[in-house]
Protein backbone atom coordinates (compact mmCIF):
# COMPACT_ATOMS: atom_id res chain seq x y z
CA UNK A 1 0.00 0.00 0.00
CA UNK A 2 1.36 3.14 -0.61
CA UNK A 3 0.64 7.16 -0.29
CA UNK A 4 -0.24 10.16 -2.91
CA UNK A 5 1.18 13.24 -1.09
CA UNK A 6 0.36 16.64 -2.11
CA UNK A 7 2.39 19.40 -0.95
CA UNK A 8 5.53 21.61 -1.94
CA UNK A 9 8.97 21.43 -2.99
CA UNK A 10 11.00 24.21 -1.52
CA UNK A 11 13.56 26.71 -0.03
CA UNK A 12 13.75 27.14 3.80
CA UNK A 13 15.85 29.73 6.13
CA UNK A 14 15.22 28.92 9.48
CA UNK A 15 17.16 31.48 11.22
CA UNK A 16 18.39 30.26 14.73
CA UNK A 17 20.68 30.51 17.31
CA UNK A 18 22.37 27.38 15.37
CA UNK A 19 22.79 28.36 11.47
CA UNK A 20 23.22 31.84 9.73
CA UNK A 21 24.15 30.34 6.82
CA UNK A 22 21.99 30.52 3.38
CA UNK A 23 18.70 28.84 1.91
CA UNK A 24 18.59 25.38 2.90
CA UNK A 25 16.37 22.72 0.68
CA UNK A 26 12.82 22.24 2.01
CA UNK A 27 9.42 22.38 1.11
CA UNK A 28 6.45 20.20 2.33
CA UNK A 29 6.84 17.28 -0.09
CA UNK A 30 10.37 17.50 0.49
CA UNK A 31 10.02 16.18 4.04
CA UNK A 32 7.33 14.46 3.65
CA UNK A 33 7.97 12.13 1.03
CA UNK A 34 11.78 11.38 2.24
CA UNK A 35 9.88 10.40 5.97
CA UNK A 36 7.54 8.21 4.45
CA UNK A 37 10.34 6.48 2.14
CA UNK A 38 11.22 4.19 4.85
CA UNK A 39 7.44 2.89 5.05
CA UNK A 40 6.37 2.63 1.87
CA UNK A 41 5.63 3.95 -2.15
CA UNK A 42 4.98 7.40 -2.68
CA UNK A 43 3.60 9.09 -5.29
CA UNK A 44 4.34 12.71 -5.62
CA UNK A 45 2.40 15.94 -6.81
CA UNK A 46 4.47 19.05 -5.96
CA UNK A 47 5.63 22.28 -8.20
CA UNK A 48 9.34 23.57 -8.05
CA UNK A 49 11.36 26.17 -10.12
CA UNK A 50 14.05 26.58 -12.50
CA UNK A 51 16.25 27.01 -9.64
CA UNK A 52 15.21 24.07 -7.47
CA UNK A 53 18.37 21.90 -7.73
CA UNK A 54 18.38 18.59 -10.11
CA UNK A 55 20.85 16.91 -7.18
CA UNK A 56 17.43 17.01 -4.92
CA UNK A 57 14.98 15.34 -7.59
CA UNK A 58 17.45 13.11 -8.14
CA UNK A 59 17.75 12.50 -4.18
CA UNK A 60 13.97 11.61 -4.00
CA UNK A 61 14.36 9.46 -7.16
CA UNK A 62 16.78 7.15 -5.09
CA UNK A 63 14.59 7.02 -2.51
CA UNK A 64 12.03 5.61 -4.71
CA UNK A 65 9.48 8.29 -4.70
CA UNK A 66 7.78 8.34 -7.70
CA UNK A 67 7.82 11.90 -9.63
CA UNK A 68 5.36 11.52 -12.30
CA UNK A 69 3.32 14.59 -10.71
CA UNK A 70 6.40 17.17 -10.15
CA UNK A 71 6.53 19.81 -12.38
CA UNK A 72 9.08 22.27 -13.11
CA UNK A 73 7.91 25.43 -13.97
CA UNK A 74 9.33 28.60 -15.25
CA UNK A 75 9.90 30.88 -11.93
CA UNK A 76 11.42 30.66 -8.41
CA UNK A 77 11.18 27.69 -6.22
CA UNK A 78 8.78 28.78 -3.02
CA UNK A 79 10.72 30.23 -0.63
CA UNK A 80 9.58 30.35 3.11
CA UNK A 81 11.73 32.49 6.33
CA UNK A 82 11.54 32.24 9.92
CA UNK A 83 13.18 32.64 13.09
CA UNK A 84 13.89 30.39 15.89
CA UNK A 85 15.37 31.94 19.39
CA UNK A 86 16.69 29.41 21.55
CA UNK A 87 13.17 27.85 22.21
CA UNK A 88 13.09 26.04 19.19
CA UNK A 89 9.49 25.19 19.64
CA UNK A 90 8.20 27.53 17.15
CA UNK A 91 8.96 29.84 14.24
CA UNK A 92 7.94 33.38 13.66
CA UNK A 93 7.20 33.67 10.29
CA UNK A 94 9.37 36.31 8.68
CA UNK A 95 8.71 35.89 4.99
CA UNK A 96 6.37 33.41 2.42
CA UNK A 97 6.57 33.51 -1.15
CA UNK A 98 4.69 31.52 -2.91
CA UNK A 99 6.46 32.15 -6.99
CA UNK A 100 5.62 29.00 -8.75
CA UNK A 101 3.08 27.55 -5.78
CA UNK A 102 1.07 30.89 -6.58
CA UNK A 103 -0.34 29.56 -10.12
CA UNK A 104 0.34 25.75 -9.45
CA UNK A 105 -3.01 23.82 -10.62
CA UNK A 106 -1.98 20.15 -9.25
CA UNK A 107 -2.16 18.02 -12.27
CA UNK A 108 -3.15 14.12 -11.06
CA UNK A 109 -1.84 11.56 -12.99
CA UNK A 110 -4.14 8.99 -13.61
CA UNK A 111 -2.23 6.35 -11.54
CA UNK A 112 -2.66 7.99 -8.52
CA UNK A 113 -6.29 8.91 -8.63
CA UNK A 114 -7.09 5.26 -6.49
CA UNK A 115 -4.32 5.42 -3.88
CA UNK A 116 -5.57 4.67 -0.56
CA UNK A 117 -3.77 6.63 1.38
CA UNK A 118 -3.42 10.31 0.94
CA UNK A 119 -1.95 13.72 2.35
CA UNK A 120 -2.84 16.78 1.42
CA UNK A 121 0.26 19.01 2.98
CA UNK A 122 0.21 22.41 4.36
CA UNK A 123 -1.00 24.31 1.21
CA UNK A 124 -3.61 26.71 -0.15
CA UNK A 125 -6.34 24.53 1.30
CA UNK A 126 -8.27 25.30 -2.30
CA UNK A 127 -5.55 23.42 -4.37
CA UNK A 128 -6.51 20.97 -0.98
CA UNK A 129 -9.57 20.87 -2.30
CA UNK A 130 -8.87 20.51 -5.99
CA UNK A 131 -7.21 17.38 -5.17
CA UNK A 132 -9.78 16.17 -3.32
CA UNK A 133 -12.26 16.53 -6.33
CA UNK A 134 -10.03 14.94 -8.51
CA UNK A 135 -9.24 11.39 -6.72
CA UNK A 136 -11.15 8.40 -5.80
CA UNK A 137 -12.24 8.20 -2.15
CA UNK A 138 -9.63 7.01 -0.54
CA UNK A 139 -9.35 4.83 2.62
CA UNK A 140 -7.44 7.65 4.57
CA UNK A 141 -7.12 11.20 3.97
CA UNK A 142 -5.37 13.69 6.32
CA UNK A 143 -4.09 17.09 6.26
CA UNK A 144 -1.68 19.50 7.45
CA UNK A 145 -1.75 23.46 7.58
CA UNK A 146 0.43 26.54 8.76
CA UNK A 147 -0.52 30.00 9.89
CA UNK A 148 -0.22 31.53 6.35
CA UNK A 149 -3.36 29.31 5.54
CA UNK A 150 -4.78 29.94 8.59
CA UNK A 151 -4.98 33.37 8.04
CA UNK A 152 -5.91 34.06 4.85
CA UNK A 153 -8.27 31.29 3.64
CA UNK A 154 -9.68 30.22 7.12
CA UNK A 155 -13.34 29.68 5.40
CA UNK A 156 -11.73 27.25 2.64
CA UNK A 157 -9.53 25.64 5.36
CA UNK A 158 -12.82 24.66 7.58
CA UNK A 159 -14.01 23.19 4.28
CA UNK A 160 -11.49 20.96 3.88
CA UNK A 161 -11.11 19.82 7.06
CA UNK A 162 -14.84 18.65 7.12
CA UNK A 163 -13.86 16.61 4.21
CA UNK A 164 -10.69 14.90 5.59
CA UNK A 165 -10.68 11.71 8.44
CA UNK A 166 -6.94 13.53 9.64
CA UNK A 167 -5.97 16.95 10.44
CA UNK A 168 -2.79 17.37 11.65
CA UNK A 169 -2.03 20.82 13.52
CA UNK A 170 0.20 22.26 15.70
CA UNK A 171 -0.19 24.01 18.75
CA UNK A 172 -0.19 27.05 18.02
CA UNK A 173 -1.78 26.99 14.85
CA UNK A 174 -4.80 25.43 16.80
CA UNK A 175 -5.22 28.03 19.01
CA UNK A 176 -4.90 30.55 15.65
CA UNK A 177 -7.18 28.47 13.86
CA UNK A 178 -10.30 28.18 16.94
CA UNK A 179 -9.63 31.64 19.10
CA UNK A 180 -9.49 29.19 22.30
CA UNK A 181 -6.33 29.70 24.43
CA UNK A 182 -6.97 26.02 26.29
CA UNK A 183 -6.19 22.98 23.44
CA UNK A 184 -8.38 20.68 24.67
CA UNK A 185 -11.53 23.18 24.10
CA UNK A 186 -9.35 23.87 20.77
CA UNK A 187 -9.53 20.59 19.75
CA UNK A 188 -13.10 19.61 20.66
CA UNK A 189 -14.33 22.64 18.38
CA UNK A 190 -12.19 21.28 15.27
CA UNK A 191 -13.16 18.29 15.93
CA UNK A 192 -17.24 19.60 16.11
CA UNK A 193 -15.55 20.83 12.32
CA UNK A 194 -16.30 17.20 11.25
CA UNK A 195 -12.70 15.47 10.91
CA UNK A 196 -12.17 12.08 12.81
CA UNK A 197 -8.94 12.43 14.14
CA UNK A 198 -7.06 15.60 15.51
CA UNK A 199 -3.71 15.63 15.87
CA UNK A 200 -1.77 18.26 17.51
CA UNK A 201 2.02 19.07 17.29
CA UNK A 202 3.49 20.47 20.37
CA UNK A 203 7.50 20.54 19.39
CA UNK A 204 9.55 19.76 22.27
CA UNK A 205 6.38 18.85 24.43
CA UNK A 206 5.32 15.90 22.23
CA UNK A 207 1.82 15.02 20.30
CA UNK A 208 -1.52 15.10 21.19
CA UNK A 209 -4.28 12.95 19.21
CA UNK A 210 -8.07 13.28 19.84
CA UNK A 211 -10.93 11.57 18.58
CA UNK A 212 -14.71 12.22 19.85
CA UNK A 213 -14.14 8.99 22.07
CA UNK A 214 -10.20 9.10 23.42
CA UNK A 215 -7.07 11.42 23.67
CA UNK A 216 -3.87 10.09 23.48
CA UNK A 217 -0.80 11.65 24.75
CA UNK A 218 2.86 10.65 23.32
CA UNK A 219 6.20 12.88 24.56
CA UNK A 220 8.77 14.20 22.21
CA UNK A 221 11.96 12.41 22.39
CA UNK A 222 14.85 13.97 24.60
CA UNK A 223 17.58 14.87 22.53
CA UNK A 224 21.04 16.99 23.76
CA UNK A 225 21.32 18.02 20.46
CA UNK A 226 18.18 19.56 18.66
CA UNK A 227 19.89 21.83 15.76
CA UNK A 228 16.81 22.42 13.11
CA UNK A 229 13.07 22.08 13.90
CA UNK A 230 12.14 23.49 9.82
CA UNK A 231 10.32 20.13 8.33
CA UNK A 232 10.15 18.92 11.70
CA UNK A 233 6.00 18.53 11.50
CA UNK A 234 6.51 17.32 7.61
CA UNK A 235 8.96 14.87 8.74
CA UNK A 236 6.34 13.50 11.42
CA UNK A 237 3.38 13.29 8.92
CA UNK A 238 5.34 11.35 6.95
CA UNK A 239 6.36 9.17 9.44
CA UNK A 240 2.94 8.48 10.46
CA UNK A 241 1.29 8.01 6.63
CA UNK A 242 4.16 6.16 6.22
CA UNK A 243 3.66 3.70 8.70
CA UNK A 244 -0.64 3.65 8.32
CA UNK A 245 0.08 2.67 4.87
CA UNK A 246 2.75 0.08 5.69
CA UNK A 247 0.03 -1.84 7.93
CA UNK A 248 -2.98 -1.06 7.12
CA UNK A 249 -3.99 -0.44 10.74
CA UNK A 250 -6.63 2.45 11.76
CA UNK A 251 -7.47 1.29 14.44
CA UNK A 252 -6.87 3.44 17.90
CA UNK A 253 -3.66 1.41 18.58
CA UNK A 254 -2.46 1.71 14.58
CA UNK A 255 -3.05 5.17 15.10
CA UNK A 256 -0.75 5.45 18.27
CA UNK A 257 1.72 3.48 17.14
CA UNK A 258 1.96 5.94 14.06
CA UNK A 259 2.06 8.46 16.15
CA UNK A 260 5.06 7.34 17.80
CA UNK A 261 7.11 6.02 14.17
CA UNK A 262 5.79 10.16 13.16
CA UNK A 263 7.70 11.30 16.01
CA UNK A 264 10.55 8.92 16.07
CA UNK A 265 11.04 10.73 12.38
CA UNK A 266 11.09 13.74 13.82
CA UNK A 267 13.18 13.49 16.10
CA UNK A 268 16.03 12.38 13.39
CA UNK A 269 14.80 15.37 11.72
CA UNK A 270 15.54 18.08 14.06
CA UNK A 271 19.34 16.46 14.74
CA UNK A 272 20.92 18.36 11.47
CA UNK A 273 20.17 21.22 8.89
CA UNK A 274 17.61 20.36 5.96
CA UNK A 275 17.59 16.61 4.99
CA UNK A 276 20.90 15.61 6.42
CA UNK A 277 20.05 13.35 9.11
CA UNK A 278 17.35 11.69 6.96
CA UNK A 279 20.22 10.71 4.27
CA UNK A 280 22.08 9.11 6.33
CA UNK A 281 19.22 7.34 8.24
CA UNK A 282 19.08 3.48 8.43
CA UNK A 283 15.87 1.27 9.46
CA UNK A 284 17.40 -0.26 12.29
CA UNK A 285 17.68 3.25 13.55
CA UNK A 286 14.14 3.99 13.86
CA UNK A 287 13.38 0.77 15.27
CA UNK A 288 15.72 0.95 18.06
CA UNK A 289 14.17 4.85 18.64
CA UNK A 290 10.98 3.47 18.43
CA UNK A 291 11.68 1.07 21.23
CA UNK A 292 13.49 3.55 23.11
CA UNK A 293 10.61 5.64 22.60
CA UNK A 294 8.12 2.55 24.18
CA UNK A 295 10.26 2.72 27.53
CA UNK A 296 10.28 6.41 28.03
CA UNK A 297 6.36 5.56 28.75
CA UNK A 298 6.14 2.55 30.54
CA UNK A 299 5.26 2.04 33.98
CA UNK A 300 3.48 -0.10 36.22
CA UNK A 301 -0.09 -0.21 37.73
CA UNK A 302 -0.79 0.84 41.20
CA UNK A 303 0.01 -1.84 43.91
CA UNK A 304 0.09 -1.88 47.03
CA UNK A 305 2.87 -3.74 49.40
CA UNK A 306 1.75 -7.09 48.98
CA UNK A 307 1.59 -6.90 45.68
CA UNK A 308 -1.85 -6.51 44.64
CA UNK A 309 -4.15 -3.39 43.64
CA UNK A 310 -4.33 -1.06 45.86
CA UNK A 311 -7.73 -0.63 48.12
CA UNK A 312 -9.24 3.31 48.42
CA UNK A 313 -8.72 4.16 51.93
Amino acid sequence: MGIFGLGSGGFGLGVNPFWKGGHLIGGSATYFSTSASFFTDVSLVAVVGEDFPEEHVAFLRSRNVDLRGLSREQGKTFHWKGTYGYDLNEAQTLETHLNVFESFRPRIPDAYRDAEYLFLANIDPELQMEVLNQVERPRVVACDTMNFWISSKPEALRRVVAKVDIFIINEGEARQFTGQANLVKAARQILDMGVKTLIIKRGEYGVLMFSDNSVFAAPAYPLEGVFDPTGAGDTFAGGFMGYLANTGDTSEAGLRQAIIFGSVMASFNVEDFSLNRLKGLGYREIEERYRSFKSLTHFEGIADGRGGALAPA
